[in-house]
């Protein structure tokens, strides 16, 4: 078949281009060598050499440092998860791409701060019930009323109760006011396979105080200070209402003749659940998005590159489904893929597998172009899948019939796995990070995606 003249033009551009941007001296040699973690040796090809030479988890850190770090819980529609994105935005624009906030209502959050007297390092946020009082600060010492007998409520009048053991004592908050409790903590067992987050008290009846839904960690640490001696706090309650949630869309044009305008996207969410930071999720998915937009924004392709960072996940994958259904159908058939990232870097050991998740189990671009790309690394060991999975941004594509998958490390047995300090307070850089898996995630999705940007359909 005779090659076209602009087909040789389009080639040389590439070659020329990844030669330009790709590698700096001594950054070649390091890409070809065997690859972090790997059980095989690498058979890269030259857009892989690109990708490999220049992906950096120390810099994606610097990004995950800002959001975990420094912002923290990133809760749908609050200030924090502005914050954040906005964040998200100026590093993308300082990366050339062509940024947009996409803003969608989302339902109001009852949400609450405790900070410890005397220690302004220590602070806690936690769910807040709807039918206590809200949009008030109360100080107080802590007492704890065990299942709330009429002796342990004993001493409780203008101090904060504390329920370590809400599931069993569910009528507790009201005895505790009843008793006279300035506000009232509330606390679930969970066990070390499986701990509990915070969450949002469902009460039987409306009450005149603050109700606080700690996460377990927040109970057992809270526990052991009141055996160590009295512990005074300060809590703040507050309605969050009329909340705008954000996704941040961010693209760079083909730099190589794209006449059918197709797209390939790499996204995360970017938001957390209440009380967790939210480094693995996500975070970590986060900062991998970030981290292949410095890599991949001049690199020749073949289709634009769309990064997509979402709102709202954890309240319903909230953003990922406003950007869906707004997609005119011409513009969803020009997706050609969306690489979900979710909970890309546990340090959790048993998460030895990166899975490949398709809401159907089935091969698709997304599937198949990592799958390449593991084989050529040397990573193909360590992956799984496709299998049958939703519960991720991919689920909104899957059903506008749009190539996706979720990408994660989870548990050897089924991506149902998780680490025990999933949505948790505990979900920090430093307890639940490993900058060896996100290395991986970073070269598995940055070739994968960078090979399916690269092909001529």
């Amino acid at each position: 078949m005779a090659v076209r003249r602009r087909d040789l033009l389009a080639g040389a551009a590439a070659l020329a281009g990844i030669a330009t941007v790709g590698l700096v001296p001594g950054t070649a040699a390091a890409a070809a060598r065997q690859r972090p973690g790997a059980l095989q040796a690498p058979a890269l090809a030259l857009g892989d050499r690109a990708i490999v030479g220049r992906a950096s988890a120390r810099k994606a850190f610097e990004h995950l440092e800002v959001l975990s770090n420094r912002i923290g819980p990133r809760v749908g529609g609050t200030a924090a998860e502005k914050q954040a994105a906005d964040y998200i935005a100026s590093v993308l624009r300082k990366h050339r791409y062509t940024v947009t906030l996409q803003p969608f209502p989302v339902a109001d959050k009852y949400l609450a701060e405790i900070s410890v007297v005397g220690d302004r390092g220590r602070k806690w946020q936690t769910g807040a019930a709807p039918q206590g009082k809200l949009d008030v600060t109360v100080s107080g010492t802590v007492v704890d009323i065990g299942k709330a007998t009429p002796a342990d409520l004993a001493n409780v009048r203008g101090q904060i109760a504390f329920v370590p053991d809400s599931q069993t004592a569910s009528d507790a908050p009201r005895l505790a006011v009843e008793a006279g409790a300035i506000a009232v903590l509330l606390s679930r067992p969970g066990s070390p396979e499986r701990k509990l987050g915070a969450f949002t008290p469902s009460l039987l009846a409306p009450l005149p105080v603050p109700v606080l839904g700690l996460a377990q960690v927040q109970g057992e640490k809270l526990k052991q200070a009141l055996a160590a001696g009295p512990v005074r706090l300060s809590l703040t309650a507050t309605h969050h209402k009329n909340l705008t949630s954000y996704n941040v869309i961010a693209e760079r044009a083909a730099t190589l003749p794209n006449p059918d305008h197709q797209v390939v996207m790499i996204s995360a969410h970017y938001d957390s659940v209440p009380g967790s930071p939210g480094a693995n999720d996500d975070g970590s998915g986060t900062a991998l998005c970030l981290e292949l937009a410095r890599v991949l924004r001049y690199l020749p392709t073949q289709k634009a590159i769309r990064f997509a960072l979402w709102g709202s996940e954890e309240q319903g994958l909230i953003g990922s489904r406003a950007y869906v259904k707004q997609l005119s159908d011409p513009d969803a058939k020009r997706i050609a893929g969306c690489f979900q990232n979710d909970m890309v870097a546990t340090s959790w050991d048993p998460a030895i597998v990166y899975w490949l998740l398709s809401v159907d189990g089935g091969e698709n671009a997304t599937t198949s172009t990592l799958g390449r790309a593991a084989r050529r690394l040397g990573y193909q060991p360590r992956t799984k899948g496709p299998v049958a999975r939703g519960s991720s941004d991919h689920v909104p594509f899957h059903e506008r019939g749009i190539a996706s998958a979720n990408f994660s490390w989870r548990g050897e047995s089924g991506p149902a796995l998780l680490e025990p300090t999933y949505h948790t307070p505990e979900d920090t850089i430093a307890d639940n990070v490993s900058s060896e898996r996100l290395q991986v995630s970073l070269e598995l999705i940055g070739c994968a995606a960078y090979e399916l940007a690269s092909q001529r359909d």
